[in-house]
């Protein structure tokens, strides 16, 4: 498989994963407020409203054939990135005294449909 095709197969399982995720907030009563909120110092897959908190979530997709778990794939470095979009999407909204939190949704996909999904809710907080 050559590097493009590898690469839009990730795309789409990422993607995938991100439909899941927000399917599941939404059965869970949480409100997207936001999809792929970019920034020059990161990224933040979705940012939800939990009641009066905001979420900002980190979703981790794997196929079934990976020996890893897909939370695995969340490293420090990420993590700070993740931080500092947070802090530039509070920034933006002018709210930056709000009450958030940072979760992880991690998904493994077998060829047939999800194996398991997990939601983490407060899965780290400000890195180091």
């Amino acid at each position: 498989m050559s590097y493009l095709a590898a690469k839009a197969a990730h795309l789409r399982l990422g993607l995938r994963g991100e439909k899941l995720a927000a399917k599941l907030l939404r059965a869970k009563n949480y409100v997207i407020l936001c999809r792929n909120y970019q920034v020059r110092s990161g990224e933040i897959d979705l940012v939800a409203r939990d009641g009066g908190n905001l979420v900002f979530v980190e979703i981790k997709t794997r196929r079934a054939t990976t020996r890893s778990r897909p939370a695995e794939g969340l490293s420090a470095r990420q993590k700070k990135r993740i931080y500092h979009a947070a802090q530039s999407y509070l920034r933006r909204i002018g709210n930056p005294a709000a009450v958030y939190r940072f979760d992880l949704i991690e998904i493994i996909l077998s060829r047939f449909g999800i194996r398991e999904i997990r939601h983490w809710e407060n899965n780290f907080s400000k890195p180091a």
